[in-house]
C-alpha cells in the first residue's frame, strides 16, 4: 500500500498547479450521499489517456496485485459539483450520462475551480483520489454506448429493477450497471434520481440476487455437501453448501489489527442470514451481505441447483485498507470457479472448516445461526441426505 500510494502521488504531481485535466475516464463517476437530497456528483479520470478501463472495472481485478488496485483508485481525480438528486436536466449531469453510459474509456476535459491537491486518502469504504470543485466538463471523445444500454436508458416507462435485470442478462458488468443506476439513467421518467454510489452498489447487488434466488428455488437440491476454500491477501473465504431448501448466511470474523478491528483485543464476528422466504430488514453487516449473496445465487443458478449456503470470511492482521464490497463479490465469484471438496456428512465439512480456519469451528458454530439449525433442529436437518 505504501508503494502504491507513492506511485500514485508521483503520477498526480503533474496536476499540482493546474485546474484543467485531460484524460480518459474509465468511465468512472462518484455520487456522494452526505447532504442528500443535495449531493456531490462528478466524473473521475486519471491524468492520462488511452485504455484506462481497468481503473474502475472490479470484474477484471482478480489476479491483479492489491497495490496496483490501490494505485488505480488513488490515480482517479474527481471534479465534483453540488446538485439536487432530481435535477437531471443539469448540463453537467447530461455530460456525465454521456461518459458513464459508454462501455469504453471516454476522453474528457475537466475544468476545476482550483487545482486539486495531489492528496490521496482512505475513506470509510474505499480508497479515493483527489477531488476539487467542478466548473465544467467537456466530452472530447466519442462514447461507445452499447445498444442495450441505450435502449433501457431511452425507455422512460421501464422500471429500474426491470432495467437492471435486462442489462445483467445482456452481460453488462455489474459494476457498470451500478454506475448507470447511480447517475439516474434507469427507471420511469418521474422516478429517476441520482443515487449515491454506495447505495447504488447495494441496490444492484440486491436486485439481481433476489431475481436469481427466485429461479434457484425452482431447482432440485444439490446431491452432496460441497466445501469451497479460497485464500487471498490475508483473507480466508469458506463456503459450505448443504442439500436443502434455499437459505443463506454471510459472516465475517475481523481479527485484531485488521480493517474494522484495528485496536481490538479479540476477534469481532458479525453476520446475517435468511431462510427460504428471505429477509425484509437491511442486514446489520451492510452491503457485503448482498455482494456475497449475489455470488452464491449466480453459482447455484449456473449449476441449476438450490442449497443451504453458509459463507464465512476471516480477515487477518495486515489487511487493513477498506477497498469496497466489490472485493467480496469478486472473490466469491472466483471461489465458486474452483473445484469443491465433496463430503457426505456435515461433520466432515466442519472438520475441513476447523482445519483451514484460524478462528476454529467451535467459535463459528457459536455465532452461526444456520450451522446451529443444521446441527440441532430437525426442521432443516430432514432435508439432508443421511445415507
Amino acid at each position: 500500500p505504501l508503494l502504491a500510494r507513492r506511485i500514485a502521488s508521483l503520477k498526480l504531481e503533474k496536476i499540482r498547479n493546474v485546474n484543467e485535466l485531460f484524460g480518459s475516464s474509465p468511465p468512472s463517476v462518484f455520487v456522494g450521499r452526505h447532504g442528500y437530497p443535495i449531493v456531490s456528483i462528478g466524473p473521475s479520470t486519471p491524468p492520462e489517456t488511452g485504455d484506462t478501463s481497468i481503473y474502475d472495472l472490479p470484474e477484471k481485478w482478480i489476479g491483479i496485485k492489491l497495490e496496483d488496485i490501490l494505485r488505480f483508485r488513488w490515480s482517479l481525480v474527481t471534479g465534483a459539483t453540488k446538485t439536487r438528486v432530481d435535477d437531471l436536466n443539469n448540463p453537467v449531469i447530461e455530460k456525465v450520462h454521456e461518459i458513464v453510459l459508454s462501455s469504453k474509456p471516454v476522453d474528457v476535459e475537466v475544468v476545476l475551480e482550483k487545482p486539486p491537491r495531489p492528496r490521496i486518502s482512505l475513506s470509510e469504504y474505499e480508497p479515493q483520489g483527489p477531488r476539487a470543485p467542478l466548473r465544467d466538463v467537456r466530452v472530447v471523445g466519442n462514447p461507445s454506448i452499447p445498444r442495450i444500454v441505450d435502449r433501457v436508458y431511452s425507455d422512460v416507462d421501464l422500471k429500474a429493477s426491470e432495467a437492471i435485470m435486462i442489462l445483467y442478462r445482456h452481460n453488462i458488468p455489474v459494476s457498470m450497471i451500478q454506475k448507470i443506476l447511480s447517475i439516474g439513467a434507469l427507471g420511469t421518467s418521474k422516478r429517476r434520481r441520482l443515487v449515491p454510489t454506495r447505495w447504488s452498489i447495494t441496490a444492484v447487488d440486491s436486485t439481481i440476487s433476489e431475481d436469481l434466488i427466485e429461479k434457484v428455488k425452482e431447482y432440485p437440491e444439490i446431491n452432496s455437501i460441497e466445501v469451497y476454500v479460497r485464500r487471498y491477501y490475508d483473507n480466508l473465504f469458506i463456503a459450505i453448501l448443504v442439500p436443502g431448501k434455499w437459505s443463506f448466511e454471510w459472516m465475517e470474523a475481523w481479527f485484531p489489527k485488521s480493517t474494522w478491528n484495528p485496536f481490538g483485543k479479540e476477534v469481532v464476528i458479525e453476520g446475517d442470514y435468511e431462510l427460504y422466504m428471505g429477509r425484509k430488514e437491511y442486514p446489520s453487516i451492510g452491503g457485503c451481505y448482498y455482494a456475497s449473496r449475489l455470488a452464491v445465487a449466480e453459482y447455484l443458478n449456473k449449476v441449476k441447483r438450490q442449497a443451504i449456503a453458509i459463507v464465512l470470511r476471516e480477515i487477518y492482521p495486515g489487511f487493513d485498507i477498506p477497498i469496497g464490497v466489490w472485493f467480496v463479490r469478486e472473490q466469491l465469484r472466483a471461489l465458486f470457479k474452483q473445484k469443491p471438496i465433496v463430503v457426505d456428512t456435515l461433520e466432515k465439512a466442519l472438520q475441513i472448516l476447523n482445519n483451514v480456519s484460524m478462528l476454529g469451528v467451535e467459535k463459528w458454530k457459536k455465532h452461526s445461526i444456520l450451522l446451529r439449525k443444521l446441527l440441532y433442529e430437525n426442521k432443516i436437518w430432514r432435508y439432508l441426505k443421511t445415507d
